[in-house]
């Protein structure tokens, strides 16, 4: 089980992604995201999340590249994701956006590259493109963001190369147990976006009282409920303490009931856009 923060689970095709990471959703360029990225790479984090349509690449690749001069840590030892977005979905435009968000990220390569959203008709020529990048080593994993077993069942279909991750909304009032099955049996690693429902659960009774019991936050109780349920998870901060405190999950385990009851509270309830009902 993970025990540290630089644990990592295996994608079927053998790369090492960590279980644990930082989101930088809704975080525009500036200082504030320079500092909470290179904050939690020196904190110990490795993995950092962003997307071309979050529109802060450049600064999280300068965060990047001050942590490795700063920290004396290398370029190999960070799992950089980003994701193309919907208006670039398509052959030679999913490649030019690959290669914009390579030279915002001012990096060789990315470690995770994602089909953002499952824009009918688009994605899968996208994918053949995401296939390509990868056979030329320009990425180390590929994989898509919201796609519900359908999108995935299509995908499959055709391709090469199955998806190695499938990032979705996951949390204890939206487990997604169909998606999160499917990919299971297919060896594609599930990841969690919004795993904190964007603070709507800091107030459930539920989780305040395990809270209480395990002597951690709810934030702390839910991001371990995450690991123990063998989902990656990226939770956004850029205060220095809750980075701090989130990845602060290491030193204790949930009981299977108590797992359970966290589990149960699932009432299908997304705070994202329903990946079968898109119109971006």
């Amino acid at each position: 089980m993970t025990n540290n923060l630089q644990a990592t689970i295996t994608l079927y095709n053998g790369v090492k992604m960590p279980w644990f990471g930082l989101g930088v959703f809704k975080v525009e360029e500036g200082p504030e995201l320079v500092n909470a990225v290179k904050f939690a790479i020196k904190q110990g984090y490795r993995s950092i999340d962003t997307a071309a349509i979050y529109g802060n690449e450049e600064g999280v690749g300068q965060a990047i590249r001050e942590a490795i001069n700063e920290y004396g840590i290398t370029r190999e030892e960070l799992f950089i994701t980003s994701k193309v977005w919907n208006s670039d979905l398509g052959y030679e435009s999913t490649i030019a956006a690959y290669e914009t968000s390579l030279r915002k990220l001012g990096l060789d390569y990315l470690d995770l590259y994602l089909i953002h959203w499952p824009k009918e008709d688009k994605y899968s020529e996208a994918w053949r493109v995401l296939e390509t990048l990868y056979k030329e080593g320009k990425v180390k994993a590929i994989g898509v963001s919201n796609f519900q077993v359908h999108h995935l069942e299509k995908i499959m279909q055709d391709a090469e190369i199955k998806p190695m991750v499938n990032q979705v909304e996951y949390h204890p009032r939206l487990t997604q147990q169909e998606v999160k099955a499917f990919c299971g049996q297919h060896g594609i690693q599930f990841e969690a976006w919004s795993p904190l429902m964007q603070g709507q659960l800091f107030d459930n009774p539920l989780l305040k009282e395990l809270a209480n019991k395990y002597n951690k936050t709810v934030a702390q109780v839910i991001l371990r409920w995450d690991l123990q349920n063998g989902v990656v998870t990226i939770p956004k901060s850029t205060k220095e303490h809750r980075i701090i405190e989130n990845s602060t999950i290491f030193d204790f385990e949930l009981t299977t009931e108590d797992m359970d009851k966290i589990s149960g509270l699932n009432e299908n309830y997304r705070v994202g856009p329903d990946p079968d009902n898109i119109d971006f």
